[in-house]
């Protein structure tokens, strides 16, 4: 019984010890590492956006109005089906717009228009952290990325 509890006792402190290592930003060489680009909002990004409304897991409206439909991202469709010849994730519809809502609704991004499709703007847009939303939802496991639009302009870079 002591065996055991010593280990754990020194599991706890090696995971504590390795937590405050990846953290600790004071003089450590990661807190001199360039943030990834994805964490970045870039200088070109042209369309400012208050969320009023998450629609899926990956488009969103405006308070302005302006609908939005994140770039290079496939979620479900709200009934829970994949439209014929596009990316289907395993995460259902409803997680995908659970965690868009956590990560947008409410909050002002910044976006950057990539084009158009069935009348709303697609675009790569950031928090006001500077989190690439469209990555972050690839991240998050509720969504995928669609390589035909990545192509043209890559997420996540």
């Amino acid at each position: 019984m002591r065996f055991q509890t010593f280990a754990a006792a020194l599991v706890l402190i090696l995971l504590s010890a390795a937590w405050l290592t990846l953290n600790d930003d004071r003089g450590s060489a990661a807190a001199d590492a360039p943030t990834p680009s994805w964490t970045r909002t870039p200088a070109d990004a042209d369309l400012p956006c208050r969320v009023a409304y998450v629609h899926d897991g990956d488009s969103l409206r405006c308070q302005d109005g302006a609908r939005i439909r994140l770039h290079a991202v496939a979620a479900r469709e709200t009934d829970e089906t994949c439209s014929p010849g596009h990316p289907c994730p395993a995460a259902s519809g409803a997680a995908a717009t659970q965690a868009l809502k956590r990560l947008t609704e409410g909050r002002d991004l910044t976006c950057r228009s990539i084009g158009r499709s069935y009348d709303r703007i697609t675009a790569i847009c950031w928090t006001p952290e500077g989190t690439e939303v469209n990555c972050a939802m690839i991240r998050s496991g509720t969504t995928t990325i669609w390589p035909r639009y990545n192509r043209q302009t890559p997420i996540c870079s």
